[in-house]
């Protein structure tokens, strides 16, 4: 990230632990901050403060694609993580507004230059 300014800071929904703390790291290594999020509620109070929202698609504790929409909603843009076999849930979260849906494996083999790309890049204009 550039030094102009404060860093950003992204909201991250994972309700599993590994994920979760795998996440967060990858965020603060592109040089944002991360505010973490394991259930709905605190998701939708930590996009107040945040710029953009990373969403595990896989959960037991959330609909991911609801969670999606809600951050899209409150104008925070959304990247979202899955299964790479899961081509539905992919389409689905794509139309709810996530710029991207990486697969969990491109995250982990290469998740902070991934995400600081991600952050980087011009926000997309909507249609």
């Amino acid at each position: 990230m550039t030094a102009a300014g404060p860093a950003p800071r992204v909201a991250v929904l994972a309700d599993d632990l590994i994920w979760a703390t795998r996440l967060a790291a990858h965020v603060r290594s592109a040089g944002a901050e991360s505010l973490a999020a394991r259930d709905i509620a605190t998701f939708i109070t930590a996009l107040s403060d945040a710029s953009a929202a990373i969403v595990d698609l896989t959960a037991r504790a959330y609909d991911g694609i609801s969670a999606i929409e809600q951050a899209v909603a409150s104008g925070t843009r959304v990247l979202a993580v899955g299964q790479h076999d899961d081509l539905e849930l992919r389409k689905r979260a794509l139309a709810a507004g996530a710029e991207r849906v990486f697969a969990y494996r491109k995250l982990f083999e290469d998740g902070p230059r991934t995400l600081e790309a991600w952050l980087e890049s011009p926000v997309k204009a909507s249609s």
